[in-house]
């Protein structure tokens, strides 16, 4: 189920990666694969919230 997408970037430790990268395609799908300068700002601050939630190898240790 798609949600309203938002336009603030909550903090990392609120939303899952999963839950970014939903947001993420959703902001695709509605672009039509062609993003406006605001939807890349958007896409930008997105992908920051996705890696910083994503697991990594290095913080299993």
């Amino acid at each position: 189920m798609l949600h309203s997408m938002s336009t603030t970037v909550e903090a990392a430790s609120e939303r899952s990666a999963a839950e970014v990268n939903e947001e993420i395609r959703a902001l695709w799908r509605r672009s039509g694969g062609t993003l406006t300068t605001e939807q890349r700002e958007l896409y930008q601050r997105l992908v920051m919230e996705w890696a910083a939630a994503a697991p990594h190898a290095d913080r299993a240790a």
